[in-house]
């Protein structure tokens, strides 16, 4: 179950809410979870013909994911956390992009903070990972944001710009158009605080502004920005009203089917009361 926005008018742009479990979820708890969620969806009636669902398991719960999404045929979609760079060889521990997608994968997060930091990924590193995830037929969720420190000099704007710079220099107008891009402040995440509507606002809006320049209108309405960091059902409504937010990567509240359920629905909800995209 793939989307390829490809329309030149912000409404072809589907919010989409991406759950982000980290290391969290054995296959299991994975299946236990995915089966509460689906319950609880139709139990609200949640329409997913105007909001998306994504779910970002372990790699170890990806096949019990498939399996349960195909033969329940659950209006959900998935995809992986991270991907080598590789195809094929001797890398022990590696993931190829080739691979998740025979698992039907749809999404594949690459360059989120805790990646960058802890394993760690460079620049170069995240624009093959990005090349190898649209090379198999999926779509990357580029993650891009500033820290404290370049929030404190005031670059912030800048640092997040650049980030997408780097990695869509060199990438072709359909290759873009097939990216998503997550606006994730490092100082927001995990810390309980969340970016000002107005805040998020600005940097959906200069990511986009940036897409139209350097490729064009069709492109730059293509593309989905969303906001993540430490993002909760409270913050839900002021912030998918901001027109380039286009939705959520959300990270600790996606563990909680009745907190997830809650941030999806609004999100649908306000997409269907006002017309959003």
């Amino acid at each position: 179950m793939r989307h390829d926005d490809g329309g030149v008018m912000p409404p072809t742009r589907m919010p989409v809410v991406v759950g982000n479990w980290k290391m969290n979820f054995d296959h299991l708890e994975a299946t236990y979870f995915i089966q509460k969620l689906a319950w609880t969806l139709r139990d609200v009636h949640f329409d997913n013909r105007r909001c998306e669902i994504a779910l970002l398991p372990s790699f170890t719960s990806l096949r019990s994911v498939q399996v349960l999404v195909e033969a329940d045929r659950l209006p959900l979609t998935y995809g992986a956390q991270s991907v080598s760079v590789t195809t094929q060889g001797a890398f022990t521990g590696d993931i190829s992009a080739d691979m998740l997608a025979r698992l039907g994968c749809t999404y594949v997060l690459v360059g989120h903070s805790e990646r960058r930091k802890y394993h760690p990924e460079d620049d170069a590193n995240i624009v093959d990972q990005v090349r190898a995830v649209l090379a198999a037929g999926m779509h990357p969720i580029l993650c891009v944001g500033e820290s404290f420190e370049e929030r404190r000099q005031g670059i912030a704007l800048d640092f997040a710009v650049g980030q997408v710079s780097d990695v869509t220099r060199d990438l072709s107008d359909e290759q873009t158009s097939h990216m998503l891009i997550a606006y994730e402040p490092v100082w927001a995440i995990g810390t309980g605080m969340v970016a000002t509507p107005q805040s998020a606002q600005d940097a959906a809006r200069a990511i986009r502004d940036h897409v139209r320049s350097t490729f064009d209108e069709t492109v730059a309405s293509s593309v989905r920005v969303l906001y993540g960091g430490s993002v909760t059902s409270r913050d839900v409504a002021q912030l998918i009203e901001q027109p380039d937010i286009d939705g959520f990567l959300v990270g600790g509240a996606s563990l909680d089917v009745d907190e997830f359920t809650s941030i999806a629905r609004l999100t649908e909800k306000y997409t269907h009361r006002t017309g959003h995209r």
